[in-house]
């Protein structure tokens, strides 16, 4: 069972609904108006994002300490963020939480500027020990935590999926080996029982009795 030390299990590629697949570490896709996700435009009309101190404004967010009035663009995005945000959390959480003492590291993020300043999660991955165990059963034990770490998410990404297939051929190799040693040790029962009951007849006495 040749398979390496540790593996990485990460986000979603679909975390928002309706964006384009975003790999770990990949950002949200901004508008041809914003171009740069944390750049400010320069007027509401053109996308862009106006200084003002009505901070109840629904278009209103905070950067560096002033309030910025973002355009319904620029929104737009900070919403798509914040929910990717949310969700890449929520999903490393849960792989972290799976994975119990076959976790080699907490969960470990890509963020990306918003418009209002802010860094958010886009991608993250959480480190988990996928190496076999000392005996069998321990490799099968170990095997069943790793699918379940990488299953954990209610939406797994494509390197979750393939942790959980490794983890899957390395408990059935482990189930193999289990069964060809308890087949072994019938064998050797049998063969100690066969043998035991083979020495005493050959050391018994024959009488025979003649009319």
């Amino acid at each position: 069972m040749n398979l390496t030390v540790s593996a990485s299990v990460t986000t979603s590629a679909s975390a928002i609904a309706g964006q384009p697949a975003l790999g770990a570490g990949a950002g949200v896709d901004a508008s041809a108006a914003a171009k740069a996700p944390g750049a400010l435009p320069a007027s509401n009309k053109t996308g862009a994002a106006s200084t003002s101190g009505d901070s109840k404004s629904p278009g209103a967010a905070k950067s560096s300490g002033a309030t910025v009035q973002l355009s319904d663009e620029a929104l737009a995005l900070l919403r798509k963020l914040q929910a990717r945000d949310r969700q890449v959390k929520d999903h490393e959480q849960a792989h972290l939480a799976a994975a119990g003492g076959l976790a080699t590291s907490g969960p470990s993020y890509s963020f990306e500027k918003g418009p209002d300043g802010v860094s958010y999660a886009v991608g993250g991955e959480v480190h988990i020990d996928v190496s076999p165990g000392r005996t069998p059963e321990d490799t099968i034990a170990r095997a069943k935590t790793i699918q379940a770490a990488a299953l954990a998410p209610a939406d797994p990404s494509g390197p979750d999926l393939a942790v959980a297939a490794q983890a899957r051929q390395m408990e059935q190799q482990a189930m193999a080996e289990l069964q060809q040693q308890q087949a072994q040790q019938q064998q050797t029962r049998l063969a100690g029982a066969y043998s035991a009951a083979s020495g005493t007849s050959n050391g018994s006495t024959r009488i025979d009795s003649y009319a």
